[in-house]
């Protein structure tokens, strides 16, 4: 494959993913506004009002409804996208499940913004991880770079044949969604070349088979289902990596599962999330001139979750911490605490693991405040005490 040319701009992270969308020119764009989102659809439809794309562009009456239209769209056999955020995805809630159990592989900008209550318009994970058992791939993006590649890859993840499963593409709100960054784009003919063709133009309602979509399925296959559904997903890593190999060779921009930074040889680690990763860099950075040697994992692929892979790049490190911007209730640490436990259990028993709750209500999160999360898995290291759940920043 040969190397695309590139242009460089300096857009928000909602223009660059509104640009994506427009490029991959799909069949249906369904969309309610929510803030930080709702720049996504503005954009975009400027592009369909302008004659860029030429995308069916379905303004619609609230979040359930922009699904909704999504699914019968997908169902149908076409292309399909939409962007929200937070409580809108929440109204999303059962056709979220419904979209994942009937295979229809929408992507969905997501930019990532906090729960209600408290009313809260700023950002922190806990709308996504609210959603990572509802059968959706979830792809996380850094920089506003990430999450135009990302959103990319997603259309071409989601339609493979052995995954069929819709996808969100996470960014977080104002930080990533509204911060202006240069970003490489790639013309609109090389990214419609490198997602292919809509093969399910075909194979939908409208394809020239006789189908159902979402039958009613009692105690006779509704487990049989559920495992092939999972199979989607789980296949999903797999593609992951063959789809990021072939944008590697278009753009020079490689990805993976994750991202390993200064791991090689690190003592203590932390695994974090988004665009608080940066920030965790320059954490290390710091502590590597002092001598200590300490390491990140970026976390792109949160579902299917990467257990296996994360084990295997974290057997020589001694203590971890993992930064959860979402807040679980369980008591028990946040969401990427728990999957990251249930990964190294009996493989990893000898590490040091620590759950810190982080930035929620987009709570800064300063250089200072993770090199104290280090400080603390240096200071377990040397003492072997430690308080194994945290809070990070709060006032109790």
């Amino acid at each position: 494959m040969v190397k695309a040319e590139q242009l460089r701009r300096s857009l928000s992270g909602n223009e660059a993913v509104a640009i994506a969308m427009m490029q991959i020119n799909p069949d249906v764009v369904a969309a309610f506004p929510i803030t930080p989102s709702t720049e996504v659809p503005q954009y975009f439809s400027s592009f369909v009002a302008n004659g860029k794309c030429t995308t069916k562009f379905v303004p619609v009456e609230s979040e359930h409804s922009a699904m909704s239209a999504c699914i019968g769209a997908s169902a149908a056999g076409g292309r399909v996208m939409t962007a929200t955020s937070a409580n809108g995805l929440a109204l999303m809630w059962e056709m979220l499940h419904i979209a994942a159990g009937d295979r229809c592989p929408i992507v969905v900008a997501l930019v990532n913004r906090s729960m209600s209550p408290p009313l809260n318009i700023h950002n922190d994970h806990s709308d996504s991880m609210g959603a990572r058992d509802t059968g959706w791939i979830q792809l996380y993006s850094e920089n506003v770079q990430e999450a135009y590649d990302n959103f990319i890859q997603g259309v071409k993840i989601a339609e493979n044949e052995e995954v069929m499963i819709p996808t969100m593409v996470c960014y977080d709100g104002f930080i990533t969604s509204h911060s202006v960054e240069n970003v490489f784009l790639m013309e609109n003919e090389v990214v419609r070349d490198f997602v292919g063709p809509n093969k399910r133009a075909n194979s939908g309602l409208l394809g020239d088979k006789n189908i159902a979509m979402g039958p009613m399925v009692l105690t006779n296959f509704s487990i049989e289902m559920k495992r092939q559904q999972l199979q989607g997903v789980l296949n999903a890593k797999e593609v992951t990596l063959k789809v990021a190999k072939e944008y590697e060779e278009l753009t020079g921009r490689k990805y993976g599962l994750f991202e390993e930074y200064r791991l090689d040889d690190a003592d203590i680690a932390m695994i974090i999330i988004g665009s608080s990763a940066g920030t965790a860099k320059k954490a290390a950075d710091d502590l590597r001139e002092k001598g200590i040697k300490a390491g990140v994992l970026k976390i792109r692929l949160f579902r299917p979750f990467p257990g296996e892979e994360i084990a295997e790049v974290l057997k020589n490190v001694k203590a971890i911490a993992v930064m959860d911007k979402a807040e679980g209730m369980s008591g028990n640490g946040g969401p990427l605490f728990t999957d990251t436990c249930a990964s190294l259990y009996g493989k990893l028993n000898d590490k040091i693991l620590i759950s810190y709750i982080y930035g929620l209500g987009g709570r800064d999160v300063r250089v200072e405040d993770l090199e104290e999360v280090y400080d603390v898995l240096q200071n377990a290291l040397d003492t072997g005490n430690y308080k194994k759940y945290n809070y990070l920043s709060v006032r109790e």
